[in-house]
């Protein structure tokens, strides 16, 4: 910090993204050092980063790999831990975060190498899940701008003599934007007390995917309404709502794709609930730590018993419905500490709508598949 230096983190491949377990990024033990080599992509600070926390597995015997994460801090400065970047991508936002293809043929110090408590894959969980916890706070910031220019927008835009903030529709839609303004807060209410490296986070998987899926779901809803409601100028390249569009967007993808997390969140909730022999949705939410405040707000639309065999489709509903009220559970805690009454009302009947909608696309029974080969016979000039 007192140097200015820069990390990143090196997990990803270009054939292994979310599949990081099995990285072929390998290490080899060489007298008091290990050689690393293989390949990792899209690295925000590619080029840049003065160090890199670098994942790879070790290597036994000439083409087996270890099923564990070894995880070594390289100092790209040294010239043995130089990386080379064989490729620049022309990423379409974030534009100040170089991201590229990164050649790994380095040599780093054995003192290098992190030591896990048990294992390296809990390493790594409670690395991600730290991170993901973080992810409100720059939700805070983001959100806070896009609600302020928003406000700014509906209060002096006028049509008809009336301003945008009197239409029904445009209330609304700010509302949510506010919505999303006290979730980030409690959100980031929570991530302060829980998230200190004091804390192991390695068994937090719901409540990190919670955090991390539903908060840069909301930062791209919230760019989306901005630019809608600046009209014509929102399509500018330097409006803000439309830059925020494209620098939020990756972030629904980056850190785990936001159904493969709410997928993991309801599979975790999933086994919970059959260990404990409960299957009855409210049940479980007024007994579980992470929803007990809220659950009863949510009464009426969640008591209802789960198919522990669902189709991967109702399986993210069921998700992005447990995170709505995890959220919702900060935002009663960030309420009873006094935070401000009528924003946490707000927040909780805007999260009860959505939650309406989730438990209707739920229970709506649906198997459509798409048509692989649907350009036959399916040309509208032949019947028009």
């Amino acid at each position: 910090m007192e140097k200015q230096n820069m990390g990143g983190l090196m997990i990803t491949e270009p054939d292994y993204g979310s599949d990081a377990l099995n990285m072929h990024t390998f290490n080899v033990k060489e007298g008091a050092k290990y050689h690393i080599q293989g390949t990792k992509h899209w690295q925000g600070l590619t080029g840049m980063a003065d160090y890199w926390l670098m994942t790879s597995r070790p290597k036994i015997g000439d083409d087996r790999l270890g099923r564990d994460i070894d995880f070594f801090v390289c100092d790209a400065h040294q010239p043995e831990q130089r990386i080379e970047v064989e490729e620049y991508y022309n990423n379409i936002g974030l534009y100040p975060i170089p991201y590229g293809k990164n050649k790994i043929d380095i040599k780093v110090p054995e003192e290098n190498k992190l030591k896990p408590e048990t294992t390296g894959l809990k390493l790594m969980m409670d690395l991600l899940h730290r991170s993901r916890f973080q992810f409100p706070g720059m939700g805070m910031g983001f959100i806070h701008r896009m609600l302020d220019d928003a406000i700014g927008q509906v209060t002096s835009r006028f049509v008809g003599g009336k301003s945008l903030m009197s239409l029904d529709q445009v209330k609304h839609q700010i509302s949510r934007i506010q919505s999303a303004f006290t979730i980030s807060s409690a959100m980031c209410s929570r991530s302060a007390e829980h998230s200190g490296i004091e804390h192991d986070l390695s068994p937090d998987a719901v409540e990190a995917g919670s955090m991390k899926a539903y908060i840069t779901d909301l930062m791209q809803e919230a760019a989306q309404t901005l630019t809608q409601l600046m009209g014509a100028n929102g399509y500018k390249a330097e409006s803000v709502g439309s830059r925020g569009i494209m620098d939020s967007r990756p972030f629904q993808i980056f850190e785990g794709s936001n159904d493969m997390l709410y997928t993991q969140i309801s599979e975790g909730v999933l086994k919970m609930m059959r260990k404990q022999k409960v299957m009855n949705l409210l049940d479980f939410f007024q007994s579980y730590n992470l929803t007990d405040r809220a659950a009863d707000y949510f009464k009426s639309l969640v008591n209802f018993k789960v198919d522990f065999d669902l189709p991967q489709r109702k399986v993210v509903d069921l998700g992005k419905i447990i995170s709505k009220v995890i959220a919702a559970n900060h935002v009663v805690t960030l309420g009873a500490k006094g935070f401000r009454g009528d924003l946490i009302q707000e927040s909780i009947e805007t999260i009860r709508h959505d939650i309406a909608m989730l438990v209707s696309s739920y229970k709506f029974q649906t198997q459509t598949a798409p048509v692989v080969e649907y350009q036959e016979n399916s040309s509208w000039l032949k019947f028009s």
